[in-house]
């Protein structure tokens, strides 16, 4: 794992250029046909109805679990490590669940019974695998997704084109919760990104994360510690929050210095 302590880019002492608005993105929205109308105003709405359905999860948690928090609306994480998984490649073939193991032993035996023997998330060396411990040489912006109960696309192009414009500043990966691949790979060539997407097959990763709604994005410092999380959010968010990581891992370094 990279040193907590703090990363920022040779001869980027400057503020990151704000990014002029940009045009149209040339390609169908979601899984519509490329002349289907857009629906900026049914989005805002469905992020507001989205953001009330969290509340009531939050608060359902809450009345569950004194320790309980809904990824964007409680600050615990804040500072924490953020957990380890690796997960499939969603361009790739590789198939199976998350891997979410923290340590190599099932249970608290020391040492580990051979019954109880574990490969850790980032332990493991297997071809098609995405390691979220591989992306902490840099900041971090981890997003969630899906497509049941919503449309999460619009963000996820936001997404992509923060991936392009700040990818040489910091590491970015998409997470599918519980879509099928084929689903995915479908809207990933119809939108055209070009940002990591792994696979959440059985929602283990988003359940680590306690992710409750659609969009929910991870932002970490350099060593995978979190910074913040966001939820809910619109497509125009997405840049401010990088710049503002990006401005925020540069302060930590230099104040670990």
């Amino acid at each position: 794992m990279a040193d907590g302590g703090g990363w920022w880019p040779e001869g980027r002492d400057e503020e990151p250029p704000k990014r002029e608005p940009e045009g149209d993105r040339g390609r169908p929205r979601g899984l519509a046909s490329p002349d289907a109308p857009k629906r900026a105003s049914r989005y805002s709405l469905y992020v507001g109805l989205a953001f009330t359905a969290i509340i009531v999860i939050a608060m359902v948690n809450l009345l569950r679990n004194d320790d309980a928090g809904i990824a964007g609306i409680s600050t615990e994480d804040e500072g924490q490590p953020m957990a380890e998984f690796a997960v499939p490649d969603a361009r790739g073939s590789l198939e199976g669940d998350a891997n979410i193991f923290q340590d190599d032993c099932a249970s608290s035996e020391n040492p580990c019974p051979d019954e109880d023997v574990r490969d850790p998330a980032c332990g493991i060396d297997v071809e098609g695998a995405i390691r979220v411990c591989d992306l902490f040489d840099k900041p971090l912006a981890l997003s969630f997704w899906f497509t049941r109960g919503g449309d999460c696309t619009p963000t996820q192009d936001a997404f992509d084109d923060a991936a392009r414009e700040y990818g040489d500043r910091v590491n970015f990966l998409s997470i599918n919760v519980r879509d099928d691949r084929e689903t995915v790979q479908g809207i990933i060539d119809e939108r055209g990104w070009s940002v990591p997407v792994g696979l959440d097959p059985d929602g283990a990763v988003a359940n680590l994360y306690r992710v409750g709604g659609c969009p929910t994005m991870y932002l970490a410092y350099p060593g995978g510690i979190v910074y913040a999380a966001k939820a809910p959010y619109e497509p125009g968010d997405v840049d401010g929050f990088i710049r503002d990581l990006i401005a925020a891992s540069r302060e930590r370094a230099e104040a670990s210095r």
